[in-house]
């Protein structure tokens, strides 16, 4: 027999793992697209992180780029479909995790601007799967991104965009070193503070779009 309490825990899920309306799988839009792909490119910030995969590469000989972007990906968006049944289970609705999260990203476009550290990881003493995959590449912030964004946009859109960024991870992964010697430092924190403004202004369009939420 299954109890009223696991059928309701079924139901919870089931329910989260379905798109809001019919439409929400089918409708891709090219503009969200661009626009949920720059902020995760953003959040991501595969090529700020690449003075780290040089030092890792350095420490541990080799990095399966293919595993970590894979598991990476698939973190995402398995992430992306029961994250928001999990928050429900504990009683957090959308609308107040997407104001957390852009709260988060406010400070991850801080640290990225003015060249502070605010958020520090611990280092793990392995690679590819921990710290690249994660919490490098789907750490909290992408998380935390990933449910606010799906408050906004079509869940397709999403999935696309986690797709595009994967394989661009996949490719900076692969050519670290030469990308390292090609931007330079000083290229490289010309796009993390470029890329620094934009997660700013999408975090202010976050909070606002979702802060009326709370009061409803």
């Amino acid at each position: 027999m299954v109890s009223k309490n696991h059928l309701t825990l079924l139901t919870t899920f089931a329910k989260f793992l379905t798109p809001k309306n019919q439409n929400d799988m089918l409708e891709i839009s090219l503009k969200e697209i661009i626009t949920i792909s720059m902020v995760l490119f953003a959040v991501i910030d595969i090529v700020g992180s690449i003075p780290i995969i040089v030092n890792l590469r350095a420490k541990v000989g080799h990095i399966e780029s293919e595993k970590a972007s894979l598991v990476a990906g698939t973190i995402m968006i398995v992430f992306l479909f029961i994250g928001e049944g999990l928050l429900n289970l504990i009683g957090i609705d959308v609308h107040s995790f997407a104001v957390a999260g852009s709260f988060v990203l406010f400070f991850l476009a801080l640290e990225m601007i003015l060249g502070i550290r605010i958020y520090r990881d611990e280092e793990p003493g392995s690679a590819s799967i921990v710290p690249l995959a994660f919490p490098l590449i789907a750490g909290a912030g992408t998380m935390t991104t990933l449910l606010s964004l799906r408050s906004q946009f079509h869940t397709i859109n999403i999935i696309i965009a986690i797709l595009l960024n994967i394989i661009l991870v996949y490719i900076v992964l692969k050519s670290s070193k030469k990308i390292e010697n090609l931007l330079g430092e000083n290229g490289l924190g010309v796009v993390r503070k470029t890329f620094g403004v934009i997660l700013l202004a999408i975090a202010v369009k976050l909070f606002a779009a979702n802060v009326k939420g709370l009061f409803v």
